[in-house]
């Protein structure tokens, strides 16, 4: 088999495999006792776990999302430039750079899609940053830009993403001159995560969408559990 098709796809399931990691759900669990996938809107992503295993760990979650989209962009663009490229800095213009947005898809794909849970998982947008700034960090700086101009007036943290998810294709086009075959995953991975967010989008049209919040009670109500007795607590409804 061809060494490059072998890279490109090593490269590939490496990110899929790794962005898969459900970080939400461990740290949700692990810091909180909650399981992320039976509360609130019963997503996997930063928003999710602040509302329902509060600051630590929604930080924790971002942290990792966007760490392992990073990581998987480095090592991938390391290893394509090395094996195929003799080491040529991997920029718009490298004739592997489209190879490099197969890889960026991937990493989308894993946390959409995680192997770890049954193929379900969160929406794509702290991992997408992450994976743009290794894929060309230009991209990652004008998606933050378009989602807080969107997030922080309105509280939605869903509007953010599906405006960013709207112009990442686009601005990868006209501002980045980047090739078709660089684009076209990118435009695949931009209508994922809309189709991700399809939920969001109705309740946003119909007035219903949550404003993004914190939980801030998480350490009092494990100090007062270990307080009060068993028997208090199914009294009182709290197992």
């Amino acid at each position: 088999m061809d060494v490059y098709l072998i890279t490109v796809v090593g490269c590939m399931c490496g990110a899929f495999a790794i962005c898969g990691i459900p970080f939400g759900l461990i740290f949700a669990q692990r810091m909180n006792g909650v399981d992320v996938r039976e509360v609130g809107s019963g997503n996997i992503g930063m928003t999710n776990v602040a509302r329902s295993a509060g600051a630590s760990a929604a930080a924790l979650t971002f942290a990792c999302d966007v760490g392992k989209g990073t990581l998987s962009m480095f090592l991938a663009r390391w290893l394509i430039s090395q094996v195929l490229l003799d080491g040529v800095t991997l920029d718009v213009t490298a004739p592997g750079f489209a190879a490099l947005t197969l890889v960026y898809a991937s990493c989308l794909l894993g946390h959409i899609f995680s192997p770890y849970l049954n193929f379900h998982g969160g929406k794509g947008i702290s991992v997408g940053f992450g994976a743009a700034l290794g894929l060309y960090w230009p991209v990652a700086l004008v998606l933050l830009a378009c989602f807080l101009v969107m997030a922080i007036p309105t509280r939605y943290i869903s509007l953010g993403s599906i405006v960013s998810a709207v112009l990442l294709p686009v601005q990868c086009l006209f501002l980045w001159h980047m090739t078709t075959w660089a684009v076209i995953p990118v435009t695949v991975v931009s209508a994922l995560v809309i189709w991700a967010h399809r939920g969001n989008i109705t309740k946003l049209l119909s007035g219903q969408e949550s404003h993004f919040s914190i939980k801030h009670t998480d350490a009092n109500d494990r100090q007062r559990r270990r307080r009060v007795p068993p028997t208090q607590r199914r009294e009182d409804g709290e197992e």
